[in-house]
């Protein structure tokens, strides 16, 4: 794929939820899939489905649908997998763990190369693998590597400080799990995960069945 094609933000978080269905379906054996199957599968309406592979390949076939391995392809070179991305992970506690020993990361060409915390304690020991190094080597390494993706698994109070640090050192986006807002140059990618939000959104539901349960009672 020679040139970048601008998509809306829904539909490229959107897409490599798609290409996680169409590895398992190649490891499934199954050679097609139609946008129904697809939207079946994700979530997502079929109307959706079409509109969001269009912005990157019309490749279709009626009566088929989708051939499997090349739509995989296709997203895979659109999204960049295909790159080797390394990572650096801030922050050597639980969250912090749980990020570097998923396996899931390999199929997305993505992998955390160093971690890095404050804590004596923990900086002379490994996380699955990796030593934990100070933050005083964090800047050096990743301009060494010239790393470009920062995870920041920090407490809020400390995160402005380290995300200072990552683009200081020439990083170019960051996926930050502090509760916090981050304060970054236009030119850098900040992706926050609030994981309170989302616990929150959930208990709301949760309430708000129980009181239509309630009141249909």
């Amino acid at each position: 794929m020679s040139r970048l094609v601008s998509i809306p933000k829904p539909t490229l978080e959107r897409l490599p939820i798609y290409y996680r269905v169409l590895l398992q379906c190649r490891e499934a054996g199954i050679k097609y899939v139609s946008s129904g199957d697809l939207g079946l599968r994700t979530g997502f309406d079929n109307a959706q489905v079409r509109k969001d592979l269009n912005h990157i390949w019309s490749g279709g076939r009626p009566g088929l649908g989708y051939e499997v391995d090349r739509l995989a392809g296709c997203l895979a070179e659109f999204l960049g997998l295909h790159n080797h991305t390394d990572a650096v992970l801030v922050g050597a506690g639980r969250l912090g763990a749980a990020l570097v020993g998923y396996p899931g990361f390999a199929s997305y060409g993505f992998e955390i190369v160093a971690v890095f915390d404050n804590d004596p304690e923990k900086t002379s020991r490994s996380l699955c693998g990796r030593p934990i190094m100070p933050m005083s080597r964090c800047a050096d390494l990743i301009e060494r590597l010239r790393i470009k993706m920062g995870i920041i698994t920090v407490p809020a109070e400390s995160a402005q400080a380290v995300a200072d640090i990552l683009v200081g050192a020439g990083v170019k986006a960051i996926w930050s799990f502090a509760p916090t807002k981050l304060e970054v140059p236009k030119d850098v990618l900040v992706r926050s995960e609030d994981l309170a939000v989302g616990l929150a959104t959930l208990s709301y539901y949760i309430k708000e069945q129980e009181m239509q349960h309630e009141q249909t009672n």
